[in-house]
């Protein structure tokens, strides 16, 4: 592996995206997605325009070209879904349109914590294959990458790496640069989500796969072949701490990872991936998988207004001190057995979530980072909170 910088200058409201651990740390000043985002201005420069919120889905999930469910015929073995992701990274070295992969495998010790990689043979993706959960500072190995004289590279990343890359673009020179980006699910740190797979399981340590799944499930896997599902109701989530969730986590505006030239993801699928292609660029990845690949429309169910309206309400109590309301047990089961029949699904649940997402930014700001809020939100967001009731003060305005 490329020995990264061991120690990151301290960052307030940061993610380790590696910015911080290159040559020039200070560039975080203007590359930093939780300092002052630039999403107009980025969505342009990438893919050639701004977000309109009048074409259809690009209000919640940003610039798209097309939108389809999507897996693979042939789905690859150990991967999270399918195997799209890695199936394109793999493509895309076979055919050499890139010199290297810019992504996460596990750490040898770990396999749930995340270590940056630079992959040159496709054989090699095979270990960067599923889930990990934690800050990892991807984009440190963009200097290493050019002074291996790597010109064309593909990124694989999460939302705050992706705004990251884009605004450093230009700067680092690369002949071609295509970005595959995941949506976020809150993300933190290894060490905590250890402690959230012992809330699971007796024997956590035999869990070998996690996946939320947008049928209100989490789906586990063990090292035995067993497989378990369990409904959303029925995570111990209030027996997290307070900070399991960082702050940074619960501001992220970009959930759909808005600046990637294709997301693969789970929110709008059901039973399959989700996949936004976003430019001519993305266009070409799905292309290039075409013999492989089975798209088939989005599909839309329910309603998403009651969901996020109860969600806006545990978040006002936890961003006020106030204990999260926990639901009587009995009535567990009965919730859980309903919300996949009669809760939002398919696209209405995707647009769901980055609806939550939206309202837990900006209570959590108003709480602990007031003075950033008119520079961390970005005004297409606030359309989507109106029909909650949650408008921008005077002076939480965006910034110009």
């Amino acid at each position: 592996m490329i020995p990264i910088r061991s120690e990151a200058p301290h960052r307030h409201l940061c993610t380790d995206c590696g910015v911080s651990r290159t040559d020039e740390p200070q560039r975080c000043a203007t590359a930093c997605q939780f300092i002052q985002p630039d999403y107009p201005g980025a969505e342009a420069r990438v893919h050639g325009r701004q977000r309109d919120a009048e074409r259809h889905g690009e209000a919640h999930f940003g610039v798209l070209q097309a939108m389809w469910q999507a897996r693979l015929r042939t789905p690859l073995p150990g991967a999270q879904w399918t195997g799209i992701t890695t199936r394109i990274a793999e493509k895309l070295l076979q055919s050499g349109a890139v010199d290297a992969v810019l992504t996460m495998r596990s750490d040898p010790d770990d396999r749930w914590k995340p270590v940056p990689v630079l992959v040159t043979q496709p054989e090699d993706l095979a270990a960067c294959r599923g889930m990990k959960m934690g800050h990892a500072p991807l984009l440190a190995l963009l200097e290493p990458a050019r002074a291996m004289g790597l010109r064309k590279l593909a990124v694989i990343g999460i939302p705050c790496q992706v705004y990251a890359l884009r605004a450093l673009e230009q700067q680092l020179g690369f002949e071609q640069l295509y970005v595959i980006g995941t949506p976020c699910s809150d993300n933190t740190r290894t060490e905590s989500f250890h402690q959230f797979l012992a809330l699971l399981d007796p024997e956590p340590q035999r869990i070998t796969y996690l996946e939320f799944r947008a049928d209100y499930h989490v789906e586990l896997r063990y090292d035995d072949g067993r497989q378990r599902a369990i409904p959303f109701l029925q995570l111990p989530l209030s027996q997290l701490p307070a900070d399991f969730f960082p702050l940074t986590c619960q501001t992220c505006v970009d959930y759909s990872n808005s600046l990637a030239d294709i997301t693969v993801g789970y929110m709008g699928g059901r039973g399959a991936q989700w996949l936004l292609v976003r430019n001519a660029r993305g266009q070409a990845l799905v292309e290039m998988l075409s013999d492989e690949l089975e798209l088939t429309p989005v599909t839309s169910a329910g309603k998403r207004q009651g969901a996020v309206k109860g969600f806006m309400a545990n978040v006002q109590r936890a961003a006020g001190g106030l204990p999260l309301r926990r639901m009587p047990g009995w009535a567990r089961p009965i919730v859980s057995w309903l919300m996949p029949r009669i809760g939002p699904r398919g696209l209405e649940f995707a647009k769901a979530r980055i609806e939550m997402k939206a309202v837990e930014s900006v209570l959590h700001l108003r709480r602990a980072e007031p003075k950033r809020l008119r520079r961390m939100v970005p005004a297409h967001l606030w359309p989507l909170l109106k029909p909650y009731g949650l408008r921008p003060e005077p002076h939480e305005e965006p910034a110009p």
